[in-house]
Protein backbone atom coordinates (compact mmCIF):
# COMPACT_ATOMS: atom_id res chain seq x y z
CA UNK A 1 0.00 0.00 0.00
CA UNK A 2 0.73 3.87 -0.18
CA UNK A 3 3.53 5.33 1.95
CA UNK A 4 0.73 8.33 3.35
CA UNK A 5 3.59 10.48 2.49
CA UNK A 6 4.01 10.46 -0.70
CA UNK A 7 1.70 13.01 -2.83
CA UNK A 8 3.59 12.48 -6.59
CA UNK A 9 3.78 9.82 -9.13
CA UNK A 10 5.07 9.79 -12.34
CA UNK A 11 2.22 7.83 -13.51
CA UNK A 12 -1.17 8.11 -11.83
CA UNK A 13 -4.06 5.43 -12.58
CA UNK A 14 -7.30 5.61 -12.09
CA UNK A 15 -9.57 2.26 -11.81
CA UNK A 16 -8.64 -1.24 -11.36
CA UNK A 17 -10.46 -3.43 -13.36
CA UNK A 18 -8.20 -5.14 -16.13
CA UNK A 19 -7.32 -2.10 -18.03
CA UNK A 20 -6.08 -0.69 -14.51
CA UNK A 21 -4.51 -3.18 -13.21
CA UNK A 22 -2.41 -4.33 -15.99
CA UNK A 23 -0.96 -0.54 -16.94
CA UNK A 24 -0.39 -0.85 -13.01
CA UNK A 25 2.30 -3.98 -13.92
CA UNK A 26 3.50 -2.30 -17.13
CA UNK A 27 4.05 0.61 -15.41
CA UNK A 28 5.63 -1.05 -12.39
CA UNK A 29 7.96 -3.02 -14.75
CA UNK A 30 9.32 0.55 -16.13
CA UNK A 31 10.55 1.55 -13.25
CA UNK A 32 7.83 4.49 -13.04
CA UNK A 33 6.78 4.08 -9.64
CA UNK A 34 2.53 4.25 -10.12
CA UNK A 35 0.07 4.82 -7.99
CA UNK A 36 -3.28 3.41 -8.90
CA UNK A 37 -6.69 4.55 -7.05
CA UNK A 38 -8.78 1.84 -7.10
CA UNK A 39 -12.19 3.46 -6.84
CA UNK A 40 -15.35 2.49 -5.64
CA UNK A 41 -15.76 -0.89 -6.88
CA UNK A 42 -12.34 -2.41 -6.89
CA UNK A 43 -11.68 -5.09 -9.70
CA UNK A 44 -14.78 -3.17 -11.51
CA UNK A 45 -17.75 -5.61 -13.32
CA UNK A 46 -15.58 -8.55 -13.26
CA UNK A 47 -16.54 -8.65 -9.69
CA UNK A 48 -20.30 -9.02 -10.08
CA UNK A 49 -19.67 -11.90 -12.89
CA UNK A 50 -19.28 -15.76 -11.60
CA UNK A 51 -17.67 -18.08 -13.62
CA UNK A 52 -15.13 -16.29 -16.52
CA UNK A 53 -14.46 -18.91 -19.20
CA UNK A 54 -12.64 -16.63 -22.12
CA UNK A 55 -9.83 -15.44 -20.46
CA UNK A 56 -6.74 -16.86 -21.73
CA UNK A 57 -4.91 -19.52 -19.48
CA UNK A 58 -8.07 -20.10 -17.48
CA UNK A 59 -10.67 -22.45 -18.32
CA UNK A 60 -12.71 -21.44 -15.70
CA UNK A 61 -12.04 -18.82 -12.92
CA UNK A 62 -14.40 -16.67 -10.99
CA UNK A 63 -14.44 -13.32 -12.06
CA UNK A 64 -13.83 -12.03 -8.25
CA UNK A 65 -10.74 -14.23 -8.07
CA UNK A 66 -9.51 -13.19 -11.28
CA UNK A 67 -9.36 -9.84 -9.84
CA UNK A 68 -7.74 -10.53 -6.79
CA UNK A 69 -5.15 -12.15 -8.80
CA UNK A 70 -4.67 -9.10 -10.99
CA UNK A 71 -4.44 -6.77 -8.03
CA UNK A 72 -1.75 -8.87 -6.29
CA UNK A 73 -0.06 -9.25 -9.49
CA UNK A 74 -0.04 -5.00 -10.08
CA UNK A 75 1.44 -4.79 -6.24
CA UNK A 76 3.86 -7.72 -5.83
CA UNK A 77 5.41 -5.72 -9.18
CA UNK A 78 5.09 -2.21 -7.36
CA UNK A 79 2.18 -0.37 -8.35
CA UNK A 80 1.31 1.40 -5.02
CA UNK A 81 -2.47 1.30 -4.52
CA UNK A 82 -5.09 3.38 -2.70
CA UNK A 83 -8.13 2.00 -1.95
CA UNK A 84 -9.98 6.14 -2.55
CA UNK A 85 -11.76 7.44 -5.15
CA UNK A 86 -10.62 10.36 -7.21
CA UNK A 87 -13.33 13.04 -6.79
CA UNK A 88 -11.44 16.01 -8.94
CA UNK A 89 -8.87 16.07 -11.88
CA UNK A 90 -7.63 19.48 -12.70
CA UNK A 91 -5.41 19.32 -16.37
CA UNK A 92 -4.82 22.80 -16.47
CA UNK A 93 -1.54 23.11 -14.64
CA UNK A 94 1.57 20.51 -15.20
CA UNK A 95 2.11 18.40 -13.25
CA UNK A 96 -1.66 17.31 -13.09
CA UNK A 97 -4.08 17.04 -9.59
CA UNK A 98 -6.15 14.57 -8.58
CA UNK A 99 -7.92 15.30 -5.23
CA UNK A 100 -9.33 12.35 -3.61
CA UNK A 101 -12.49 11.78 -1.89
CA UNK A 102 -10.01 11.06 1.37
CA UNK A 103 -8.97 14.92 0.84
CA UNK A 104 -5.56 14.21 -0.05
CA UNK A 105 -4.13 15.73 -3.29
CA UNK A 106 -1.81 13.91 -5.65
CA UNK A 107 0.30 15.10 -8.36
CA UNK A 108 1.42 13.34 -11.55
CA UNK A 109 3.82 13.86 -14.82
CA UNK A 110 0.93 11.75 -16.47
CA UNK A 111 -2.39 9.98 -15.86
CA UNK A 112 -4.12 6.67 -17.28
CA UNK A 113 -7.57 6.87 -16.98
CA UNK A 114 -9.53 3.05 -16.55
CA UNK A 115 -12.76 3.49 -14.69
CA UNK A 116 -14.46 1.53 -16.93
CA UNK A 117 -18.37 1.65 -17.88
CA UNK A 118 -20.82 -0.17 -16.15
CA UNK A 119 -24.19 -2.04 -18.09
CA UNK A 120 -27.60 0.42 -17.82
CA UNK A 121 -29.97 -2.30 -16.09
CA UNK A 122 -33.61 -2.34 -15.81
CA UNK A 123 -33.44 -1.69 -11.92
CA UNK A 124 -36.05 -4.38 -10.82
CA UNK A 125 -35.19 -5.95 -7.38
CA UNK A 126 -35.51 -9.37 -8.77
CA UNK A 127 -32.86 -8.43 -11.57
CA UNK A 128 -30.38 -7.44 -8.99
CA UNK A 129 -30.85 -10.70 -6.74
CA UNK A 130 -30.26 -12.79 -10.04
CA UNK A 131 -27.69 -11.15 -11.18
CA UNK A 132 -24.50 -13.41 -12.29
CA UNK A 133 -26.94 -15.85 -11.06
CA UNK A 134 -29.07 -15.74 -14.43
CA UNK A 135 -29.12 -12.27 -15.25
CA UNK A 136 -26.10 -11.26 -17.76
CA UNK A 137 -25.00 -7.99 -19.60
CA UNK A 138 -22.84 -9.62 -21.81
CA UNK A 139 -23.66 -12.52 -24.05
CA UNK A 140 -20.40 -12.91 -25.28
CA UNK A 141 -19.13 -13.20 -21.68
CA UNK A 142 -22.03 -15.93 -20.79
CA UNK A 143 -23.88 -17.12 -23.75
CA UNK A 144 -22.14 -20.59 -23.78
CA UNK A 145 -23.04 -21.06 -20.57
CA UNK A 146 -27.22 -21.71 -21.85
CA UNK A 147 -26.34 -24.16 -24.33
CA UNK A 148 -29.36 -26.23 -25.53
CA UNK A 149 -31.69 -23.52 -23.30
CA UNK A 150 -33.88 -20.94 -23.64
CA UNK A 151 -32.96 -17.59 -23.21
CA UNK A 152 -34.45 -14.06 -23.47
CA UNK A 153 -32.68 -10.63 -24.57
CA UNK A 154 -34.18 -7.26 -23.59
CA UNK A 155 -33.49 -4.11 -25.64
CA UNK A 156 -34.08 -3.01 -29.28
CA UNK A 157 -30.89 -1.45 -30.83
CA UNK A 158 -27.84 -2.50 -32.13
CA UNK A 159 -26.52 -4.29 -29.73
CA UNK A 160 -29.47 -5.93 -28.38
CA UNK A 161 -29.72 -7.39 -31.82
CA UNK A 162 -26.17 -8.38 -32.37
CA UNK A 163 -26.80 -10.58 -28.65
CA UNK A 164 -29.92 -12.28 -29.40
CA UNK A 165 -28.02 -13.36 -33.13
CA UNK A 166 -25.05 -14.53 -30.79
CA UNK A 167 -27.00 -16.26 -28.63
CA UNK A 168 -28.33 -18.42 -31.39
CA UNK A 169 -25.28 -20.22 -31.33
CA UNK A 170 -25.80 -21.86 -28.30
CA UNK A 171 -29.75 -21.58 -26.89
CA UNK A 172 -32.78 -23.85 -27.81
CA UNK A 173 -34.80 -20.13 -28.49
CA UNK A 174 -34.02 -16.79 -28.12
CA UNK A 175 -36.91 -13.74 -26.89
CA UNK A 176 -36.37 -10.85 -27.68
CA UNK A 177 -38.33 -8.33 -25.53
CA UNK A 178 -38.54 -4.81 -26.92
CA UNK A 179 -40.59 -2.10 -25.42
CA UNK A 180 -41.34 -0.16 -29.06
CA UNK A 181 -43.07 -1.53 -31.54
CA UNK A 182 -40.24 -1.11 -34.12
CA UNK A 183 -36.21 -2.01 -33.64
CA UNK A 184 -33.69 1.15 -33.39
CA UNK A 185 -31.09 -1.46 -35.13
CA UNK A 186 -29.35 -1.35 -38.56
CA UNK A 187 -31.70 -2.80 -41.19
CA UNK A 188 -29.44 -5.47 -42.18
CA UNK A 189 -29.05 -6.55 -38.66
CA UNK A 190 -33.19 -6.88 -38.40
CA UNK A 191 -32.97 -8.82 -41.39
CA UNK A 192 -30.94 -11.20 -39.97
CA UNK A 193 -32.89 -11.25 -36.90
CA UNK A 194 -36.24 -11.98 -38.44
CA UNK A 195 -34.73 -14.45 -40.90
CA UNK A 196 -33.62 -16.73 -37.86
CA UNK A 197 -35.75 -19.12 -36.80
CA UNK A 198 -34.51 -19.83 -33.18
CA UNK A 199 -35.41 -15.84 -32.40
CA UNK A 200 -39.22 -14.78 -31.63
CA UNK A 201 -39.64 -11.13 -31.09
CA UNK A 202 -42.11 -9.55 -28.18
CA UNK A 203 -42.92 -6.00 -29.37
CA UNK A 204 -44.59 -3.34 -27.45
CA UNK A 205 -43.41 -5.89 -23.92
CA UNK A 206 -41.28 -5.36 -20.90
CA UNK A 207 -40.48 -7.02 -17.95
CA UNK A 208 -41.86 -6.81 -14.50
CA UNK A 209 -40.17 -9.53 -12.24
CA UNK A 210 -37.65 -12.54 -12.80
CA UNK A 211 -38.25 -15.55 -10.99
CA UNK A 212 -36.33 -18.26 -9.87
CA UNK A 213 -34.76 -20.82 -7.23
CA UNK A 214 -33.24 -19.55 -3.89
CA UNK A 215 -30.81 -22.71 -3.62
CA UNK A 216 -28.78 -22.75 -5.53
CA UNK A 217 -29.75 -19.43 -7.17
CA UNK A 218 -31.01 -20.13 -10.75
CA UNK A 219 -33.70 -18.21 -13.44
CA UNK A 220 -37.07 -20.29 -13.83
CA UNK A 221 -39.30 -18.04 -15.17
CA UNK A 222 -39.94 -14.14 -16.55
CA UNK A 223 -42.72 -12.47 -16.14
CA UNK A 224 -43.47 -9.95 -19.27
CA UNK A 225 -45.97 -7.40 -19.48
CA UNK A 226 -47.82 -6.32 -22.90
CA UNK A 227 -48.54 -3.25 -22.25
CA UNK A 228 -50.60 -2.80 -25.96
CA UNK A 229 -52.75 -5.69 -24.78
CA UNK A 230 -52.14 -5.15 -20.87
CA UNK A 231 -51.76 -8.32 -19.79
CA UNK A 232 -49.11 -10.39 -18.59
CA UNK A 233 -47.12 -13.36 -19.33
CA UNK A 234 -44.64 -15.98 -17.93
CA UNK A 235 -42.25 -16.86 -20.05
CA UNK A 236 -39.56 -20.14 -19.14
CA UNK A 237 -36.19 -19.12 -19.34
CA UNK A 238 -32.69 -19.79 -18.10
CA UNK A 239 -31.10 -17.03 -18.57
CA UNK A 240 -31.84 -13.05 -19.41
CA UNK A 241 -29.56 -10.80 -21.23
CA UNK A 242 -29.58 -7.03 -20.27
CA UNK A 243 -29.20 -4.85 -23.71
CA UNK A 244 -29.88 -1.22 -22.88
CA UNK A 245 -26.65 0.39 -23.65
CA UNK A 246 -23.50 1.15 -21.71
CA UNK A 247 -22.91 3.87 -19.68
CA UNK A 248 -19.15 4.71 -19.22
CA UNK A 249 -17.77 6.23 -16.03
CA UNK A 250 -16.94 9.56 -17.64
CA UNK A 251 -17.87 11.89 -15.23
CA UNK A 252 -14.63 12.83 -13.98
CA UNK A 253 -13.82 14.40 -17.13
CA UNK A 254 -16.96 15.89 -18.33
CA UNK A 255 -16.37 19.02 -20.01
CA UNK A 256 -12.52 18.26 -19.35
CA UNK A 257 -11.85 15.95 -22.36
CA UNK A 258 -13.43 15.49 -25.64
CA UNK A 259 -16.03 12.23 -25.33
CA UNK A 260 -18.29 10.57 -28.10
CA UNK A 261 -20.76 8.41 -28.33
CA UNK A 262 -22.78 8.79 -25.21
CA UNK A 263 -19.89 9.70 -22.64
CA UNK A 264 -16.60 7.00 -24.12
CA UNK A 265 -13.55 9.33 -24.26
CA UNK A 266 -12.02 9.65 -27.39
CA UNK A 267 -8.36 8.73 -28.29
CA UNK A 268 -6.44 8.75 -30.77
CA UNK A 269 -6.65 5.89 -33.51
CA UNK A 270 -4.47 3.14 -32.54
CA UNK A 271 -3.49 4.54 -29.37
CA UNK A 272 -4.49 5.31 -25.89
CA UNK A 273 -3.73 9.13 -25.76
CA UNK A 274 -6.23 11.59 -25.53
CA UNK A 275 -6.42 15.27 -26.62
CA UNK A 276 -4.71 16.24 -23.47
CA UNK A 277 -0.84 15.53 -23.58
CA UNK A 278 0.05 12.99 -20.62
CA UNK A 279 -3.12 11.62 -20.78
CA UNK A 280 -4.15 8.34 -21.09
CA UNK A 281 -7.28 6.39 -21.10
CA UNK A 282 -7.92 2.41 -21.43
CA UNK A 283 -10.34 -0.06 -21.58
CA UNK A 284 -14.20 0.23 -21.15
CA UNK A 285 -14.00 4.06 -20.65
CA UNK A 286 -13.30 4.62 -24.20
CA UNK A 287 -14.33 0.93 -26.16
CA UNK A 288 -17.72 1.03 -27.11
CA UNK A 289 -17.19 -2.03 -29.60
CA UNK A 290 -15.49 -4.58 -27.90
CA UNK A 291 -15.53 -4.31 -23.50
CA UNK A 292 -14.15 -7.23 -22.98
CA UNK A 293 -11.73 -8.27 -20.34
CA UNK A 294 -9.11 -9.35 -22.48
CA UNK A 295 -9.20 -6.27 -24.66
CA UNK A 296 -9.30 -4.00 -21.85
CA UNK A 297 -6.19 -5.67 -20.20
CA UNK A 298 -4.42 -5.39 -23.39
CA UNK A 299 -5.82 -1.48 -23.46
CA UNK A 300 -3.95 -0.90 -20.01
CA UNK A 301 -0.44 -2.27 -21.78
CA UNK A 302 -0.85 0.12 -24.40
CA UNK A 303 -1.65 2.99 -21.65
CA UNK A 304 1.19 1.99 -19.71
CA UNK A 305 4.07 1.86 -22.79
CA UNK A 306 2.20 5.36 -24.06
CA UNK A 307 2.89 6.76 -20.96
CA UNK A 308 6.04 5.57 -20.83
CA UNK A 309 7.47 7.10 -23.98
CA UNK A 310 5.31 10.30 -22.89
CA UNK A 311 7.95 10.32 -20.03
CA UNK A 312 10.84 9.56 -21.90
CA UNK A 313 10.09 12.39 -24.64
CA UNK A 314 9.08 14.72 -21.31
CA UNK A 315 12.75 13.92 -19.93
CA UNK A 316 14.69 14.05 -23.54
CA UNK A 317 13.08 17.73 -24.08
CA UNK A 318 14.40 18.43 -20.34
CA UNK A 319 17.53 17.79 -21.06
CA UNK A 320 17.99 19.46 -24.12
CA UNK A 321 17.04 23.05 -22.55
CA UNK A 322 20.17 25.00 -22.12
CA UNK A 323 20.50 25.89 -18.83
CA UNK A 324 20.34 29.89 -17.72
CA UNK A 325 23.57 30.79 -17.30
CA UNK A 326 23.97 29.41 -21.21
CA UNK A 327 22.37 32.85 -21.93
CA UNK A 328 24.48 35.09 -19.34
Amino acid sequence: MLDATRTHTSVLIIGSGPAGYTAGVYAARAMLAPILVQGIQPGGQLTITTDVENWPGDESVEGPDLMIRMEAHAAQTGCDMIADIVTDLDFKTYPYTATLGSGKTLTANSIILATGAQARWLGLPSEEFFKGFGVSACATCDGFFYRGQDVMVVGGGNTAVEEALFLTNFASSVTLVHRGDSLRAERILQNRLFANPKIKVLWSSEIVEIMGTTAPRGVETVRVLDNAAVVTSDIAVKGVFIAIGHKPASELVAGKIETHSGGYVRVEPGTTRTAIPGVFAAGDLTDHVYRQAVTSAGMGCMAALDAERFLASQRAMAAEKPAVEDYV
